[in-house]
């Protein structure tokens, strides 16, 4: 399956969706906060430099749960962010 490129604004949305996540994972390691949302640790790493700009939705929301972060915080945050 080939994949369609993606925008520039689509890179920059997971770019800035990664250093949110970032931000709020603070001292805790990579593989803690992967394995208590249930995803590898590569998932992770890849969401958080931006690799994978569209994750999947309970991605996500698992990632949020964990990181003490509501979905609205998320998306408001990530709205800002951009402005």
């Amino acid at each position: 399956m080939v994949r369609t490129p993606l925008t520039p604004e689509e890179r920059e949305r997971g770019e800035r969706l990664g250093r949110l996540l970032r931000a709020a994972r603070g001292d805790r390691s990579m593989a803690q906060v992967a394995a208590s949302a249930g995803i590898s640790a590569e998932t992770l790493r890849k969401i958080e430099t931006g690799r994978a700009p569209t994750p999947a939705f309970f991605t996500i929301a698992a990632l949020a749960r964990v990181l003490g972060l509501s979905m609205e915080e998320l998306a408001v945050r990530s709205a800002l962010a951009a402005v």
